[in-house]
């Protein structure tokens, strides 16, 4: 099935909004929201481990926690919205996530030894990322990089499973 185009570039109709949105989700939208989660996961099942199960007090400095707090509170003072998740790691942005790898490198790669190769695959979605999130269309380069970046996941499962890395859901 062709991609369709970007919308922005033909003579408004509905109906080309309406292509996009979907192939975007179909696509590209799905594949970031379980490369972010898996992150998620990844990163509290092993800080658990290598620092303890509250590693987020030792991990995350108060200026950022202070940050979070505040989203956290916002979440709080309006409760007809769902909430992000229990777990402030929830509140991370991908840059966070890719900071918090590349910050505890020294702990993430004795469990997974292609941690800086993860770090760079993070790194190289993020642009598109937030293309996607912010509701605009990627092009071919940029799907092709998310694509990629998700079909590696279940490598980095693959790894702390031989690791003993118990997988836990923060």
């Amino acid at each position: 099935m062709p991609v369709p185009k970007d919308f922005r570039r033909f003579k408004y109709q509905s109906v080309r909004i309406d292509r996009c949105g979907r192939s975007i989700g179909r696509n590209s939208y799905w594949k970031l929201y379980a490369i972010e989660n898996s992150w998620r996961i990844i990163i509290h099942s092993v800080l658990s481990v290598q620092i303890s199960p509250t590693w987020w007090a030792v991990a995350v400095g108060p200026k950022k926690q202070r940050t979070l707090t505040s989203f956290r509170n916002q979440y709080l003072n309006n409760p007809l919205h769902a909430s992000p998740g229990h777990h402030d790691i929830y509140l991370f942005f991908l840059s966070d996530l890719t900071k918090m790898l590349a910050d505890y490198r020294n702990l993430f790669i004795t469990v997974l030894s292609d941690i800086d190769q993860w770090i760079v695959r993070l790194e190289t979605i993020r642009l598109p990322r937030n293309l996607v999130g912010h509701m605009n269309y990627p092009n071919t380069y940029d799907r092709q990089r998310i694509d990629t970046t998700y079909a590696s996941l279940p490598g980095a499962f693959a790894q702390l499973n031989q690791n003993g890395i118990t997988v836990l859901i923060p």
